[in-house]
């Protein structure tokens, strides 16, 4: 594992945190399949364990200092944000069991779904600026929340490529549907974090020691620590002087990222 450049790779998923409202978990999953490729078959899981420990503190931070005028709009999301907790501890404790090839082709899967979804049906790249006030400007409507966190939990990708979506087409801009999606995260990643870092005694690693790596339950510390390392300065940066991005611009982007990582997790051989 090159610890370096991890902290490298950190820098990216503090933009993608702030930017995207990613949590670094798109990111976080194949680098660290990368990293503890010694691991073998037990390397997805362990990436998946990481990158949800990484999205606690990412997004945890990035909504700390996210403007309160923005976070307003989370007001009366309580029974939303209940569903996500109870549907990522479900996703946590099946990806726990499930076997590798199954949760990579599932990312795998979602990601191309969803890039279909949002080139195909409209809403997204010209999303309705009245809608949101129509719906009350909600983030996610709260039926949604255990489906959405038992996905999310089990990819270990934090949730944001369903809510910016669901997000984008009630109506907000990107810039909110992002900043938005931090919080939501925290809410899928923090019990999914609990159960993965509890998981080693239930789980045991046939490549437990591979490589050197050593792991807090299915967590990699090194790899996780290396890669906050490298976020949380940028996402502090980003946040207190976001660039202006053009809306349509942002969207496209967001696309394009996912078609990046949704390609990097296609095994080669």
């Amino acid at each position: 594992m090159d610890v370096v450049a991890l902290v490298g790779i950190g820098l990216l998923t503090g933009a993608t945190t702030v930017l995207f409202g990613f949590g670094g978990g798109f990111v976080a999953v194949p680098v660290v399949v990368w990293a503890d490729a010694a691991l073998g078959d037990d390397a997805m899981r362990v990436a998946t364990a990481t990158s949800a420990v990484v999205m606690v503190v990412n997004a945890g931070f990035a909504t700390a200092v996210t403007p309160r005028r923005i976070l307003v709009a989370l007001r009366g999301s309580g029974p939303l944000l209940a569903l996500l907790v109870l549907g990522a501890s479900v996703g946590a404790c099946a990806a726990r069991v499930a076997p590798p090839d199954l949760a990579r082709w599932a990312f795998v899967g979602y990601v191309g779904l969803t890039v279909v979804d949002l080139l195909m049906r409209p809403g997204f790249l010209r999303p309705r600026p009245e809608a949101a006030a129509e719906q009350g400007a909600r983030p996610l409507p709260a039926a949604l929340g255990a489906p959405v966190g038992a996905v999310a939990s089990f990819l270990g990708v934090g949730g944001s490529v369903l809510t910016v979506p669901t997000m984008r087409r009630a109506g907000h801009p990107m810039g909110v549907a992002t900043a938005l999606a931090n919080p939501l995260t925290v809410a899928i990643a923090l019990p999914a974090a609990a159960v993965f870092l509890a998981a080693e005694a239930a789980v045991p690693l046939s490549g437990n020691t591979a490589g050197g790596t050593t792991l807090v339950g299915l967590v990699d510390p090194v790899a996780a620590g290396a890669l906050l390392l490298g976020a949380l300065p940028v996402i502090a940066v980003v946040r207190r002087r976001p660039p202006r991005i053009p809306d349509r611009v942002h969207a496209w982007t967001y696309i394009g990222l996912l078609v990046v990582v949704g390609l990097a997790m296609v095994p080669l051989g």
